[in-house]
């Protein structure tokens, strides 16, 4: 059925810094004009940013409207100039900082968050895969211990801060570690990276050896140091540190990761990883890729559009959200992202190699309040993704820190609230599930820019050499509907269908966290996520005039709609789709009593299905505790005096 919203279309269509997770204090300045209760924080002070509520104010409708557009995109593939290489549907995935792996994934091997498991699911259904990088700039201090306390596969040392002045600790963490990775990937199809720290050219290889030893074909690279064109600011080498002494000691890792026989392939570096300080260019310069192109798996760079660094750590200068709300907000912007790695791309595809966005988001040092986490940064992620794989990236890494940031694309509830809130998604996640839908699973698309207004870019996307697919963006908010326009499409070359299906991504204003729907379905809002999509999904069926060879599609004001052009239907949801549900309590001593019926809603299972015990220490019964190492698929704790179980549950 049509969006109502859409009703009234239908009737006229007949330099950034370097990302940091910071600690010990709160983003000042950042305007909040909603009051959160006492249970909206784990302080009844202050809000932490990946819960803040902040509304920012649109830019005012374009008067005149935006007015209609008629689109006469090539049909035949070989027909269009400047087409891209072919990209595949898991082309955006996730950066997650080391340093909150427990807060986001779980504890260990055998005790990890089924929400977590949900929300990478639903990219997995989509695009078959997806790509996971734990690093950041905590990587490089990582260091491997046989054990840790709690049974943690991951913890932060104390007292390191002091060798980073973002204040980012070191990281200490086991082996369990990649077990944990590989039992994950048992249950969803990811891909993993990693980092070899770099702290220090006494080459500490046990990520690399026991990445490889336990992920297999499962690991997809390891980062030759992570924005070192900043490690003279970070203070992690001395003055000066140029691209010649980086290419330097690349060649140093490379010959001793040649002579270690527990690293058995030696190909799997990424590098320079450059967050913009420097450029490529410069890089390539020093002969970086001829002299290691038979050890170097992918070519990186890392990049964020602006900075929130002066409330954060008091680097550069004060950046105001509802000054640069707009800056998210056309098409303008995300072409002047890409242009300094054009180049770099076209190299890329000359040795053969990927090139990535291995670290981006809205804004490094924990993005910005009502920008990061609203309407507008989802249709921005989605106009960066679909522009970033034009111009010859292959992929890119949406960056997650921990609750003290703005951007992340889904949050777990504080600590001393998880015993009964639920997971915040982030805006930005929803354009994570658009893009592998809009490239689709064929390995074969390709994308062109067809530009359109500055506020309501266009792309048109070819698989096996013909159009399948378009995708048409609304950056204007405007609740008067005068901006929505009717795109009229007229295939140069080919012929259009009888009818399309069109699926939108819609919200009511650029400015909302809430009621945004991906094809009629969401998510949920603050605290009541659980990484499942609810509500039906719905597409959209619209009628072709065949005899004037054109279909014409509304997109709203904002919203952004993508069409199907092809006899194959686009993705609908099936009964079997497979999610992870909560089935365990995550707290075992002195409970409060929680009627079951609301357990039933909330936990994804009647309360009648649910083991029980007794609160008393020492009484609980039906515990069990089983550890499965790879391959073999996890267990996870079960019973009262457990954690989280993860089962496979079907949808209904």
């Amino acid at each position: 059925m049509l969006p109502s919203s859409l009703w009234g279309l239908m009737a006229l269509a007949g330099s950034a810094y370097a990302d940091i997770t910071v600690y010990s204090q709160v983003p000042l300045g950042q305007a909040q004009t909603t009051t959160p209760s006492v249970s909206d924080a784990a302080s009844p002070t202050q809000t932490p940013p990946a819960y803040n509520d902040t509304i920012l104010i649109p830019p005012a409708p374009l008067n005149p409207p935006v007015g209609n557009f008629n689109l006469t995109p090539k049909y035949n593939a070989a027909d269009v100039v400047g087409l891209s290489r072919t990209q595949s549907a898991d082309f955006f995935g996730f950066s997650i900082e080391m340093s909150v792996i427990n807060q986001l994934i779980g504890r260990n091997s055998t005790h990890f968050f089924p929400p977590f498991l949900n929300f990478v699911g639903n990219i997995v259904e989509r695009a078959g895969r997806i790509r996971i990088r734990l690093g950041g700039n905590t990587q490089e201090f990582a260091a491997l211990v046989d054990s840790l306390p709690g049974g943690h596969a991951v913890a932060k040392a104390v007292g390191a801060a002091a060798q980073n002045p973002t204040l980012t600790p070191s990281i200490l963490f086991t082996r369990d570690l990649f077990y944990m990775c590989n039992n994950i990937s048992n249950l969803v199809n990811v891909e993993w990276y990693f980092g070899i720290p770099f702290n220090t050219t006494d080459w500490r290889l046990e990520i690399a050896e026991e990445s490889q030893r336990i992920l297999g074909d499962r690991l997809g690279g390891l980062q030759a140091g992570n924005e070192p064109d900043l490690y003279e600011a970070h203070y992690h080498r001395t003055a000066p540190y140029t691209p010649q002494n980086y290419h330097d000691e690349v060649g140093s890792l490379i010959s001793t990761i040649a002579s270690d026989d527990n690293v058995p392939q030696k190909s799997v570096l990424i590098a320079p990883n450059l967050q913009g300080t420097w450029t490529p260019e410069q890089v390539w310069d020093t002969n970086f890729i001829q002299d290691f192109n038979n050890s170097i798996k992918i070519l990186a760079v890392e990049h964020y559009p602006n900075n929130n660094c002066y409330f954060t750590v008091g680097v550069g200068q004060p950046q105001y959200p509802q000054d640069v709300f707009s800056t998210f907000l056309t098409h303008t912007a995300v072409v002047g992202l890409v242009q300094p790695y054009i180049n770099s791309a076209t190299i890329a595809q000359q040795y053969g190699k990927p090139f990535m966005m291995f670290e981006t988001n809205t804004a490094s040092c924990g993005g910005f309040a009502g920008v990061s986490n609203s309407f507008a940064a989802t249709l921005w992620a989605l106009d960066y993704g679909l522009q970033m794989a034009y111009t010859n990236f292959t992929g890119a890494l949406l960056h997650f820190g921990g609750q003290n940031v703005f951007y992340n694309a889904f949050t777990p509830p504080p600590t001393n609230q998880s015993s009964f809130n639920q997971w915040t998604p982030g805006t930005i996640y929803y354009a994570a599930l658009v893009i592998p839908e809009a490239l689709g699973t064929s390995n074969t698309s390709q994308v062109m820019d067809l530009g359109g207004n500055e506020f309501t870019p266009q792309y048109s996307i070819y698989e096996n050499g013909v159009l399948v697919r378009m995708a048409l963006f609304n950056y204007i908010s405007d609740p008067s509907g005068a901006n929505n326009y009717v795109a009229t499409i007229t295939p140069d070359g080919g012929q259009v269908p009888a009818q399309v299906r069109v699926k939108y991504l819609l919200s009511d204003s650029v400015a909302t966290k809430n009621n945004i729907t991906w094809a009629g379905q969401t998510l949920g809002t603050k605290f009541q996520a659980d990484g499942r999509l609810k509500g039906t999904m719905s597409t959209v069926t619209i009628n072709c005039d065949q005899t004037a060879n054109s279909c014409s599609i509304p997109v709203p004001a904002p919203g952004f709609a993508l069409v199907f052009f092809t006899d194959s239907p686009p993705l609908e949801m099936e009964d079997s789709a497979i999610t992870f549900a909560t089935t365990a309590y995550t707290k075992t001593v002195n409970t409060a009593f929680l009627d079951p019926s609301l357990l039933a809603t909330s936990n994804g299972m009647s309360g009648k299905t649910r083991k029980l015990g007794s609160t008393s220490k020492g009484s609980s019964s039906g515990s069990l505790s089983s550890r499965l190492y790879a391959p073999g698929l996890v267990v996870l704790v079960a019973g009262v005096a457990g954690g989280w179980l993860v089962r496979r549950a079907i949808r209904c």
